[in-house]
């Protein structure tokens, strides 16, 4: 579920930035963490919760000079254990269990997890979306894409102007 940010499209002025940050501290940084706290608040916020753990399992990060930042699961570990919000945040189409595409022939074995028994064609039902990332991102787009165009002209003028 973890996105590049690409609010930055140019890129001869990340390859810019990218440099200014080895020779100076620069503010987009900061800047692109605050959005991305924000982001990731209202996607906890938004997150529907039955125990609350997958809300809770969302990080945001930011690299270090600041020109990307992923917001959502990060790692193999959380995708495997939470691997079940992409299905919330997108929904399902269900399988209904009387016919198979073109008339093929089902399988005849039983369908059972070693606990429970589901029957030979289980009817699995669609599940609507309740999207909770992309929301949380068109809430936060302007405020953030603010604050990024501010610590890049600030960081480019103190760039020109031999700042600290």
């Amino acid at each position: 579920m973890a996105r590049r940010s690409r609010i930055l499209g140019d890129f001869k002025l990340r390859r810019t930035l990218r440099n200014i940050h080895k020779t100076l501290d620069n503010e987009l940084k900061p800047a692109m963490q605050e959005g991305a706290d924000k982001i990731l608040a209202d996607m906890q916020r938004l997150a529907p919760k039955d125990t609350g753990a997958g809300a809770a399992a969302l990080t945001a990060f930011v690299a270090k000079s600041g020109l990307d930042a992923q917001i959502g699961l990060r790692g193999k570990k959380a995708n495997r254990e939470f691997y079940y919000l992409k299905y919330i945040e997108y929904g399902t189409k269900g399988v209904s269990g009387e016919k198979r595409a073109n008339g093929r022939y089902r399988r005849t074995t039983n369908k059972s997890d070693g606990a429970h028994w589901f029957g030979k064609y289980p009817d699995i039902p669609a599940r609507p979306a309740h999207p909770f990332v992309r929301p949380a991102y068109d809430l936060n787009r302007d405020e953030m894409v603010a604050l990024i165009r501010q610590a890049i002209a600030s960081t480019l003028a103190r760039a020109a102007g031999g700042g600290p």
